[in-house]
C-alpha cells in the first residue's frame, strides 16, 4: 500500500512560471538541453541539468524528492522525457514547461 505523495506531472504555462519567479515562490527550474544551448540563451533562475544528465545528477541537485522542479528544453520533446524521468524516479511535484522557444519573457545569456 502507497502512503507517500503520488507524483504529479503535467503542463505549466509560461505565465505562469513567470508569476512564480517574480514571486520568488519555492521550487527549482532546470534547462535540460546541453551546455552550448544553455549558454546560448536560457530562462533567468533556471539551472542547467542536460537529459543525459537527469538520472546521475537529479539527486544531487534536488535531494527533496517533494520539492517542486519545472523542467523546459528546447521544444518541448526533452523536458516531456525529462518531466516522465523525475516522475520514475520518485518525484512527486514536476511540471513541463516546454520549449524555450515558446518563452514570451525574455532571456540571459548568449553570444
Amino acid at each position: 500500500m502507497f502512503f507517500g505523495r503520488l507524483a504529479t506531472q503535467g503542463k505549466i504555462k509560461p505565465a505562469q512560471v513567470n508569476d512564480m519567479l517574480i514571486n520568488k515562490e519555492d521550487f527549482i527550474l532546470i534547462d535540460v538541453r546541453t551546455q552550448g544551448e544553455y549558454v546560448s540563451g536560457h530562462i533567468k533562475g533556471s539551472q542547467l541539468l542536460p537529459l543525459d544528465m537527469i538520472t546521475n545528477g537529479i539527486e544531487k541537485m534536488v535531494p527533496d524528492k517533494n520539492k517542486k522542479i519545472v523542467v523546459y528544453c528546447q521544444s518541448g520533446a526533452r523536458s516531456s522525457q525529462a518531466a516522465r524521468i523525475l516522475s520514475q524516479l520518485s518525484y512527486t511535484d514536476v511540471s513541463n514547461l516546454g520549449g524555450i522557444m515558446s518563452w514570451p519573457f525574455g532571456v540571459v545569456g548568449g553570444r
